[in-house]
């Protein structure tokens, strides 16, 4: 099966998105990226010609024990229920941010599941960082509203929500950190094994 995007200069975004539709749970997917003569930019998981160049290698990642990955279900659901956030999604970003860890605390400050910095608190309605039930609330209120500025463009949002915002609109596509491209891809993986445990 072939996935081949084309986006126009200026809105270059990868849809990994789709590896939670195309591949079985331990498939690696490598995506490859092309830019033709008119400057549209291709990307694709299965290179027709050896014009296309590898963008992104797929790296193992492992999903922590099922009882431990289910501890905040209940949660995970409200916030799904409240902001319309996929339940896997939400899942995703807490494995990748905290591996399911509510007290962990980042070199950077950022605190608690979803790994939300001091400065954004008050705008999520977070006093407590460490509760699991704020934190994940407050987590995918900010991951709503990154889908939403970012037209939907999951890849986009992800980078923003590691990178920050303003890292994605100075490169209007993934910025390129090592870091924050490992950790979209990280994140469209475990979305897509989520969805299929």
């Amino acid at each position: 099966m072939k996935l081949r995007l084309r986006w126009f200069p200026g809105l270059i975004c990868i849809l990994v998105f789709s590896l939670a539709v195309i591949f079985p749970n331990n498939a690696l997917a490598d995506i490859y990226k092309y830019i033709d003569g008119k400057g549209v930019v291709h990307y694709t998981n299965v290179p027709t010609s050896s014009d296309f160049v590898l963008y992104i290698r797929e790296a193992p990642v492992k999903i922590k024990s099922r009882s431990l990955s289910r501890d905040y279900d209940a949660i995970i659901q409200k916030a799904q229920e409240k902001y319309g956030i996929e339940f896997s999604l939400i899942k995703a970003v807490i494995q990748a941010e905290s591996g399911f860890n509510s007290q962990a605390v980042s070199k950077k400050g950022a605190k608690g599941l979803m790994q939300i910095m001091p400065e954004n608190y008050k705008a999520l309605s977070v006093s407590d960082p460490f509760d699991p039930s704020q934190n994940i609330m407050g987590g995918t209120k900010y991951l709503k509203h990154l889908l939403q500025r970012y037209e939907n463009k999951l890849p986009l949002a992800l980078a923003a929500y590691n990178a920050g915002p303003e890292a994605v609109d100075k490169y209007r596509q993934i910025p390129p950190y090592k870091e924050t491209r490992d950790y979209v891809q990280k994140v469209m993986i475990l979305y897509s094994r989520y969805k299929n445990i």
